[in-house]
C-alpha cells in the first residue's frame, strides 16, 4: 500500500480566503464541494469560515488580531526567558571562578 504524497504547505492571501468564505456563506454549494473544486482541504476551508465568524463576532474565540498579538507575546516571552537563562549562566560561571 502506497502512502499519499504530502503536498508542500501553501499560503493564501487574506483576500483569497475572504472570497472562499463568501462562497461558503452563499450556500450554493457545500464547503466540501467548494474545497474540492478549488483544490483545498475541507478542514482548511472550514477553519477559514470559523475564523471569519469569530472576526465578525458571530462566534466565540480569538479574533485574528488577538491571535497575532498572542503569537507576538509568546515569541517575546520565549526570547526573554532565553535572555534570563543566559544571564543566569553568566552569573553562576562568574561565581565559580
Amino acid at each position: 500500500m502506497g502512502k499519499k504524497k504530502t503536498r508542500p504547505r501553501r499560503s493564501f492571501t487574506p483576500e483569497f480566503k475572504a472570497e472562499i468564505v463568501e462562497l461558503c456563506r452563499r450556500g450554493d454549494r457545500s464547503v466540501g464541494q467548494i474545497a474540492k473544486d478549488i483544490d483545498l482541504t475541507e478542514p482548511a476551508v472550514r477553519g477559514w469560515v470559523k475564523q471569519a465568524e469569530v472576526d465578525a463576532d458571530e462566534r466565540d474565540g480569538l479574533t485574528s488580531s488577538e491571535r497575532e498579538e498572542l503569537a507576538a507575546l509568546r515569541r517575546e516571552n520565549r526570547r526573554l526567558l532565553e535572555d534570563v537563562d543566559i544571564l543566569k549562566r553568566a552569573f553562576f560561571a562568574k561565581e565559580i571562578r
